[in-house]
């Protein structure tokens, strides 16, 4: 009896001791469970935490300091604020319509201690004033994603592309490649194109708008041209577009200084103006009309080298083109340029005014031949300067891949054939 009772003792001490030993091993082995943080959330760089913000837009007639104002920044911080940053960022000139966003901290004074103005969708400005006071210019983020889109010519280029519900600054561009080419106010039912390009994106998502055709194929009456992007002139950094053959599908000038050109009064030396009784007074321009504020383009790449205000001409820029060719654009509500800067043929310069002796709104063309103003409509005008001849076997070896991806891209109606 004796034996069974310490038989039975030890059976139980022996299941107690197991279940001890796992609850101990459970205790050991269950892994700790993670503690929950927030996650840091972050804009322009700023712990969103650790603020109250504010986001708004700039509304007409707001200015910088009434907007600081109405966030706990005194007149006279606002005047030590402008001041300290006037070189990097004027704050006279923000615009109505662009969104901003105001830090404040957390505290009672709920005083603000960052103002973001947002240029555009991509740059902003930062004027940080929490303890000392710092400007400083940004950019979002931005991914470049590639496309590509091909449509045939039932109607208009624009109504096409609307119809591929594909931005129409891609046919904007490409109209402008190819102004030279191609008549784009006589295209025809069943011409057709591809073009390869670049969208921006903010945070994947959030399309910034094109960045560049790198690429394009259009068939206009049966007869086809490429065009290809590429750096031929590596000292100011500017891209071209070139046939598959290396030829620039330029001209070296534009036919006037505006999208829509509508001369109001040519180039005569024999003009008679009855206000002056019917004199002779030449006049050595050709005006183009248009309404106030109207941009001007540059007619080629060049070297501003004037860009003032005097006298009769009001408001003008000079561009120098090279060592034969000058421009002058006269009479504008204010230029877009300053001396010294490189411009491209279609950049815009200015816009059009009444500055000067003016009777109206109109830019007054003025075109320089070695030193002699000129006829520009009666000028032997020069092709756009070609693709060195040391840069084309990078060109055609760059072009390459390029090719061979437009080429693979099929219309529509070439896919029912197939």
């Amino acid at each position: 009896m004796k034996k069974v009772v310490y038989t039975l003792l030890s059976v139980v001490l022996f299941i107690s001791c197991q279940k001890k030993d796992k609850k101990q091993t459970d205790l050991i082995t269950t892994p700790l469970q993670p503690v929950e943080t927030a996650p840091v959330l972050k804009e322009f760089g700023y712990n969103l935490h650790e603020y109250t913000v504010v986001r708004d837009t700039i509304k007409s007639g707001d200015s910088f300091g009434a907007i600081l104002d109405s966030h706990g920044i005194n007149r006279a911080k606002v005047f030590e604020i402008t001041n300290k940053v006037k070189d990097s960022f004027n704050v006279t000139k923000i615009v109505a319509g662009k969104p901003y966003t105001i830090f404040k901290s957390k505290d009672t004074t709920e005083k603000a201690q960052v103002f973001v103005y947002q240029n555009n969708k991509i740059d902003y400005t930062i004027i940080d004033f929490t303890d000392s006071i710092v400007a400083r210019k940004e950019h979002k983020k931005v991914k470049l994603v590639e496309k590509s889109t091909v449509g045939t010519i039932e109607s208009s280029l624009l109504q096409t592309f609307d119809d591929l519900d594909v931005s129409s600054t891609v046919a904007y561009k490409m109209a402008d490649i190819y102004a030279w080419t191609i008549d784009f106010t006589r295209l025809q039912a069943g011409d057709r194109f591809k073009v390869i390009y670049n969208e921006k994106y903010i945070d994947d998502t959030i399309p910034a708008g094109i960045e560049n055709i790198k690429a394009a194929y259009f068939e206009h009456r049966g007869k086809p041209i490429y065009s290809f992007s590429f750096i031929g002139d590596s000292i100011n950094n500017a891209i071209d577009y070139y046939d598959e053959n290396a030829k620039n599908l330029r001209r070296a000038f534009l036919k006037g200084p505006l999208k829509f050109n509508r001369v109001s009064s040519r180039y005569n030396l024999n003009r008679r103006i009855k206000y002056y009784g019917y004199k002779v007074k030449p006049h050595r321009g050709t005006d183009f009309a248009g309404p106030i504020g109207t941009p001007i383009m540059a007619t080629a790449d060049g070297i501003v080298t004037k860009s003032e205000r005097r006298g009769g001409n009001g408001k003008y820029v000079r561009i120098r083109h090279n060592g034969t060719f000058e421009t002058q654009y006269l009479h504008m509500s204010k230029q877009a340029v300053k001396v010294g800067d490189f411009v491209r043929q279609g950049d815009i310069i200015g816009y059009i005014g009444m500055t000067g002796n003016t009777g109206g709104p109109h830019v007054c063309y003025r075109f320089w031949k070695n030193g002699k103003q000129v006829d520009p409509f009666r000028q032997d005008l020069p092709a756009s300067k070609p693709l060195e001849e040391e840069l084309q076997p990078k060109f055609f070896e760059h072009i390459a891949p390029i090719r061979s991806t437009l080429d693979s891209i099929h219309f529509k109606s070439d896919e029912i054939l197939l």
